[in-house]
């Protein structure tokens, strides 16, 4: 365990013994690198502290039962709370995360383009075409995400009740499979653009 964790760890433990401070030096200590976390999820100041003042709401409760036990991994705990939080966010607003603002829907905005001209849809077409056959080179798992939430357009709530998977499961499937469409992209030399 590094100084960091010990530390942490210190901190917490004293907390849950009643020392309020200990909490303060937590927050101070990783309030940049979660506060940075959750607004490259929401990319919105207000919504990101609503969700910051959250996750230490919950980390309170959470420790005034007595509930932790990390083994001093405080930050990473925190952080997982935050993404919960983010998630539940977009959950609440009817719309999961599209990975806006990541490049990773770069490949497909060319096939979300409604005003396109005949010369422009016939490409369209046959890029959709080599999209579908280029993505059954993805594995299964991956496939069945993807599938679900490019072309059926389901939340990832619904992906993960429909493929008994945790929502995190369900998104880091579709993660991957957008990285690895893109290699299989990249392989067969298909150009996106026009």
């Amino acid at each position: 365990m590094n100084n960091a964790e010990a530390n942490d760890a210190f901190l917490v433990k004293s907390y849950m013994e009643g020392d309020e401070q200990s909490l303060s030096i937590l927050i101070n200590r990783h309030q940049q690198r979660i506060y940075s976390f959750i607004f490259s999820k929401v990319f919105d100041k207000d919504i990101a502290e609503d969700i910051f003042q959250d996750t230490f709401i919950k980390v309170i409760r959470t420790l005034k039962r007595g509930k932790y036990n990390e083994e001093g991994k405080f930050l990473p705990w925190v952080m997982r709370i935050s993404h919960n939080l983010v998630i539940d966010h977009f959950r609440k607003n009817k719309r999961m995360p599209k990975f806006e603002n990541s490049g990773d829907f770069n490949i497909f905005s060319v096939l979300c383009d409604s005003g396109l001209n005949a010369e422009k849809q016939i490409i369209k077409d046959q890029i959709e075409a080599d999209v579908q056959e280029l993505i059954k080179e993805l594995p299964e798992d991956q496939l069945e995400v993807l599938v679900m939430r490019i072309y059926k357009d389901m939340s990832f709530k619904e992906i993960s009740e429909r493929t008994g998977v945790s929502i995190n499961t369900a998104l880091g499937r579709m993660r991957y499979a957008l990285i690895n469409l893109r290699k299989v992209i990249e392989k067969h030399n298909l150009v996106l653009t026009n």
